[in-house]
């Protein structure tokens, strides 16, 4: 599939589905590494752990020397995370309660 196939956004929107039905993070953690290659893992998790970098006000040249992650990718993150009704937000609350 190439990033433009109608495919995509199909089949991500009822994996998210899917997901959002599970309330078993042992067995959604278990089927993510069964998904995903390792460098995929690594790179999923180290955009989650920039997230909450930024959540928590770390700088961003601090988050790329511990993280190993672009500046660019940084910025990004930070970018969406300011945006009104940002995703990242909702799901940073989320198990908090305050979604």
């Amino acid at each position: 599939m190439t990033i433009d196939d109608p495919r995509v956004n199909e089949n991500l929107s009822e994996l998210a589905d899917t997901l959002a039905k599970t309330h078993d993070g042992a067995l959604i953690e278990s089927f993510l590494r069964c998904l995903l290659t390792p460098a995929e893992t690594a790179d999923i998790a180290a955009r989650w752990a920039l997230v909450k970098a930024l959540d928590k006000k770390i700088p961003q040249r601090e988050i790329a020397k511990n993280l190993g992650l672009s500046l660019c990718k940084i910025t990004r993150g930070s970018r969406e995370l300011k945006k009104s009704g940002s995703a990242f937000r909702r799901i940073l609350e989320a198990p908090r309660g305050k979604s």
